[in-house]
């Protein structure tokens, strides 16, 4: 069985079979637990400083880009979590659109102090969510439709969308996949994929309850960073 990938609470069936629409990488739609009286430099098992979950941030508010990125140029965004840090190199030639939104929102700011608050132990860790419910979004879209033979394998980062939006539409919510292979159809547009610190990936991918979806402690993206060469 499969699971879905969208914006909806749909996805919180955490074994539902992915066809059409309906398979969505999903955020999930319940707020992150906050930890309480907690020691910040003190470590999990699982190798994250124990932190608090972040305030809700404001939902939507943001502006589209009106530019693409430049042609010639390599785009990276590390990603700085309480857990490690890891790099995502952008694919610009296969979503323009995509890109180009996701390093606006990372230079304004936009991802830092929010949560991954879904993640699925062998299938996905799923963030950018301003208002850490899973139904949150930059208040616009984007669409870059991904190829046919798109695959949705280990460290690839897609957008997440739901299941009433078109093929490739975007928001601000990413998922990067932690299994093998997702089994996802060719439906969510391709981000990037990562490019250093897996590791840490497959680390935040062991955190979550696979019966809820839920983090079993808060995954903080701490700051979004853009490089560009």
């Amino acid at each position: 069985m499969r699971h879905r990938i969208a914006l909806t609470l749909l996805l919180l069936a955490p074994f539902v079979t992915a066809c059409g629409n309906d398979a969505e990488p999903s955020s999930s739609a319940d707020e992150p637990a906050a930890t309480t009286g907690t020691d910040s430099s003190a470590a999990e098992p699982g190798g994250c400083e124990q932190v608090e979950a972040p305030a809700p941030k404001p939902d939507g508010g943001q502006k589209k880009p009106a530019e693409k990125l430049a042609p010639g140029k390599t785009y990276e965004v590390t990603i700085e979590t309480n857990c490690g840090a890891f790099t995502i190199r952008l694919d610009q030639k296969t979503s323009p659109a995509t890109t180009a939104s996701f390093v606006s929102l990372a230079r304004k700011g936009f991802f830092d102090g929010t949560v991954f608050h879904r993640i699925v132990p062998g299938f996905v860790i799923q963030g950018g969510d301003p208002t850490g419910s899973g139904m949150g979004g930059p208040g616009y879209s984007t669409v870059d439709k991904p190829p046919a033979d798109a695959a949705y394998t280990e460290g690839v980062v897609a957008m997440a969308k739901t299941a009433q939006e078109a093929p490739g539409t975007s928001g601000s919510q990413f998922y990067v996949v932690t299994g093998a292979d997702a089994g996802l159809p060719p439906e969510y547009a391709l981000l990037g994929k990562v490019s250093e610190g897996l590791d840490v990936v497959r680390a935040i991918g062991e955190l979550g309850d696979p019966a809820t979806e839920q983090p079993l402690q808060p995954v903080v993206i701490q700051k979004a960073t853009v490089s560009e060469s």
